[in-house]
């Protein structure tokens, strides 16, 4: 009996490759599958006849014979090519196709368990301007999930240990046929794991792990800011199935300075001045973290004229250096200040509006105690 030739059937052409093949039948597995086409005998029929033009045309030396052959021979023409009887088809093929096309249809099977990395921690911690200066050395107290120090992770009560799951036969799934194809899922009693729990550890309820509670002391260092981030490897929460342990990290603020205001690297701050002195000129004491020094303010010198002191701001995170601290100075104008005064400030003022009025640098000396 002539028998429709597999090319036309699978509708490629003598010559397509091994991947045109498998896009044409996987089209074409869709389209005629039993399940699609339930009570249609010609359909599971059709869906058969393409089962065997792949089965033959994606094995090389398979095809190299039909080639010689043709579809004259008939079906009795490959019988050399099938499996023995009670062999089953190697995985490569037939179990291949059917995790690829058809997890629509009887959903995706799930794998034994993996080991997978444990979830990453945060911590928020808020230290003073001055310890984001210098560096120092916080406690951290925080809970996480830690292996169960009775079961050591096992999940299994003490002297006790897993069994072999007797529904699946430590297989971790099940088959069944359906039609001729065969289905395989997920064994509900083990959760896919092939193994059993007879008595679960009484302290963790055989999870294998427990929240616990942890305190170690981490050094902050010089020049932390805003958002810098600290990160301690394997102190996050453990892995699952003897995976590693996530990271934790440690998020850095810091609280606003009664005195001073941080812009980057440099710090700001403002010193009052009496009009007298601004008028006059003096030396005042200007607060600094690294103790306070002397600077010489000129004579006539305006309100809110910035100095300069280089190397008095913050440490540069992970490099030499300091920024700088800008100095405002404030002239104070009381309401009892005679006409005089009044107009010998408003002198300063209008001087100053007409030259630069810019940041000076200014130099100084440190207060001795």
């Amino acid at each position: 009996m002539m028998k429709q030739d597999y090319y036309d059937l699978l509708g490629i052409d003598p010559s397509a490759t091994k991947e045109e093949i498998k896009k044409a039948y996987r089209r074409l597995a869709h389209q005629f599958h039993p399940d699609k086409n339930p009570n249609n005998p010609s359909a599971e029929e059709a869906f058969k006849r393409i089962n065997e033009a792949y089965e033959i045309l994606q094995d090389a030396q398979k095809r190299a014979a039909y080639d010689r052959q043709g579809p004259c021979m008939g079906r009795r023409g490959f019988e050399g090519f099938r499996q023995p009887p009670g062999v089953p088809y190697e995985r490569d093929f037939f179990e291949e196709i059917f995790y690829e096309i058809f997890d629509d249809f009887v959903g995706p099977v799930r794998a034994r368990p993996t080991r997978t990395r444990g979830a990453d921690l945060r911590y928020n911690l808020e230290i003073s301007l001055e310890e984001a200066a210098f560096g120092s050395q916080q406690k951290i107290q925080f809970s996480r999930n830690s292996i169960c120090p009775l079961c050591h992770g096992s999940r299994c009560s003490p002297g006790t240990s897993r069994i072999l799951c007797p529904t699946c036969e430590g297989h971790g799934s099940l088959r069944s046929h359906r039609g001729f194809f065969v289905v395989e899922t997920a064994c509900e009693r083990c959760q896919g794991e092939g193994e059993i729990i007879p008595r679960p550890c009484p302290r963790c309820g055989g999870a294998g792990s427990l929240k616990m509670g942890f305190a170690f002391k981490i050094k902050t260092p010089p020049g932390a800011e805003d958002g810098t981030r600290l990160r301690l490897t394997g102190e996050g929460e453990m892995g699952r199935n003897n995976g590693p342990a996530g990271d934790f990290y440690v998020i850095i603020s810091v609280r606003r300075h009664p005195l001073f205001r941080r812009v980057g690297n440099d710090l700001y701050c403002e010193v009052p001045l009496t009009l007298a002195k601004a008028f006059q000129g003096a030396e005042v004491e200007v607060p600094t973290l690294y103790g306070k020094v002397r600077v010489r303010v000129p004579a006539k010198t305006p309100s809110e004229k910035v100095f300069t002191l280089e190397g008095l701001g913050m440490p540069i995170l992970q490099k030499n250096g300091r920024g700088d601290l800008k100095v405002k100075v404030q002239v104070e104008m009381s309401s009892r200040l005679s006409k005089r005064g009044r107009e010998t400030g408003e002198e300063i003022n209008r001087q100053n509006k007409k030259g630069k009025t810019g940041d000076e640098e200014a130099s100084f000396q440190p207060v001795e105690n």
